[in-house]
């Protein structure tokens, strides 16, 4: 149906996933709304457990034919791990690592549920396990609203999903609800314990048929180590009827929770009026049996009264004098002035704000207030003087009022990592990813650092250069040095021998000695090269060795 290739956010400097419609369907109107539907049920959902959607819409592309298509698109977070198929692949999964999967992908179940969307495809290539081990199911590409799936009887009862995860319901083409996802979730339990799904076939029908019509093997018949209270809540999920299994992903991941700790979960049977009021009722269930009774008897629309109570019209006078007197003393409590509660006792809070902090905190100790220092970020106020006060100027409050003074810690500072030896250009792409403004880049002179290397780093209009990993303002400007890969080779002509060789030494350059012993005084009488040199080059010096 789709292709998903991996994409850079480059507003968020993010990797995301992209998913394209295949150009071979994206001229079908149907697999389109198909797509959009994927995409509107996707945005809904926000939780850990569930993988994100950021964006989506369509991008015109010119097909193999040379006419333009439309290519819809899906932005969604990019996932790093497995697939939960991969692990199966390998062989059982132990009984308690089995429970905590199947528990996150039930915690995903019930937040979708909740929001009114059924996933229709569970199943272990839909969950992916990351390397922390944090559960994500994905792909609601088939998923339909429960609130919507009444509107159009082909959508509801379109078969979809995958045949070997399929609920009973769902292979009868009937319409599904949040049940058919726990069904799904039972298999892929199953499939965890055991190594294989509970019903296999020569083909989708085969495999559909036996969902329908046969029995599952218990988990722990296939495989032994598997609990019998395991097995239980296994049977339980793959039960026939949708009424027999489990309601709520809710109430499957507290059974589960149970026989993962070695215990029986003692559940009693869900109450048919619970059932009634989500699902409809139970046919086979006796509420169902009643109704009919009731019906027959021509008794279904006849009142029933479950208990006394006085008449109406006094029920609503007593409400009536309760919201009068309610209003009432309202009305008198935010009338009153604090000065009209205790006399002399309140003050007037002065105004601080753009006065230093020590004045400022002063002047609200001399009003009688105890001011509380607060320090926080604020790129528009210099540090040390205060922003703001929990109070606003001119309230008027107790004598002895604590009151928050926030003071200015200038604006706030990022992280710059060490860019000294990096490339220039990848040191132009640590400033922006940390958030800071590429300034310019200067050449300069440098023994060791080799050519287009950093240096050194400044910020701003500070010559000063930073050493190693630093913390600087927001938004300040970071200037380079970079090297030219040469060295600058002073002249020694005249300078003692010794002198004149820790001097081109510290420029890390090869000195060779040429003695001449014609004459004495160990002065250097020659030397080969000078001024813009490359680094580590060699330097023969003439010297007086008599």
């Amino acid at each position: 149906m789709a292709e998903v290739h991996e994409g850079l956010d480059t507003r968020l400097n993010r990797r995301v996933a992209i998913k394209l419609l295949r150009p071979s369907l994206a001229t079908d109107p149907a697999f389109r709304t198909r797509f959009r539907q994927e995409a509107q049920a996707a945005a809904r959902m926000a939780h850990p457990t569930i993988v994100r959607v950021f964006d989506a819409g369509e991008e015109t592309v010119r097909g193999a034919d040379g006419h333009e298509v439309q290519l819809p698109f899906i932005v969604m977070e990019r996932i790093e791990g497995k697939l939960l198929s991969d692990l199966i692949r390998s062989g059982p999964v132990a009984a308690d690592e089995a429970a905590r999967i199947t528990a996150g992908i039930l915690t995903a179940l019930e937040y979708s549920h909740r929001a009114g969307v059924v996933h229709r495809d569970i199943k272990p290539g839909n969950v992916m396990l990351t390397p922390n081990g944090q559960i994500k199911v994905m792909d609601f590409g088939i998923a339909r609203a429960i609130s919507e799936s009444s509107a159009n009887v082909a959508q509801t009862s379109a078969v979809l999903g995958t045949a070997s995860y399929f609920s009973p319901e769902q292979a009868r083409g009937e319409s599904v609800d949040a049940r058919t996802d726990l069904y799904s979730t039972g298999v892929v339990l199953y499939e965890l314990l055991t190594g294989r799904t509970p019903f296999q076939g020569d083909s989708p029908v085969a495999v559909a048929y036996q969902h329908v019509s046969e029995l599952p093997t218990p988990p722990g018949a296939v495989n032994p180590s598997v609990s019998p209270a395991m097995s239980a809540v296994v049977m339980h999920a793959l039960a026939k009827d949708r009424f027999d299994r489990f309601q709520t992903a809710a109430e499957f991941r507290a059974d589960l929770e149970v026989a993962a700790g070695g215990k029986v979960p003692d559940r009693a049977p869900v109450s048919d009026d619970f059932n009634a009021t989500l699902f409809g009722v139970n046919p086979n269930s006796t509420a169902a049996s009643e109704a009919t009774l009731r019906r027959l008897a021509n008794d279904e629309n006849r009142p029933t009264r479950t208990q006394s109570r006085p008449p109406v019209a006094w029920i609503w006078g007593g409400i009536a004098v309760m919201v009068v007197i309610i209003v009432a003393a309202m009305f008198w409590v935010f009338s009153l002035s604090p000065t009209d509660l205790a006399a002399g006792t309140s003050i007037e809070v002065p105004k601080v704000a753009g006065q230093q902090a020590e004045a400022g905190m002063q002047t609200l100790t001399d009003a009688g207030l105890t001011p509380d220092r607060v320090d926080q970020a604020d790129a528009d106020v210099a540090a040390g003087v205060i922003i703001s006060t929990s109070i606003e100027p001119g309230t008027r409050v107790n004598r002895g009022e604590t009151i928050d003074v926030y003071v200015s810690t200038g604006p706030p500072s990022v992280s710059l990592p060490a860019l000294t030896y990096l490339a220039e250009q990848d040191a132009i792409a640590k400033i922006g990813e940390a958030g800071l403004v590429y300034g310019t880049s200067t050449q300069a002179y440098s023994p060791n650092v080799p050519a287009g290397q950093v240096i050194a780093v400044t910020i701003d209009d500070d010559p000063t250069p930073l050493t190693g990993a630093q913390r600087v303002d927001a938004g300040s400007t970071v200037n380079l040095v970079i090297s030219n890969g040469l060295v600058n080779v002073p002249e020694v002509v005249g300078r003692p021998i010794s002198e004149a060789q820790s001097s081109l030494q510290a420029l890390q350059l090869t000195v060779k000695l040429a003695p001449d012993p014609g004459c004495s005084g160990q002065k250097v009488t020659s030397q080969s090269g000078k001024g813009d040199m490359p680094q580590r080059s060699t330097v023969t010096l003439g010297y007086c060795a008599g």
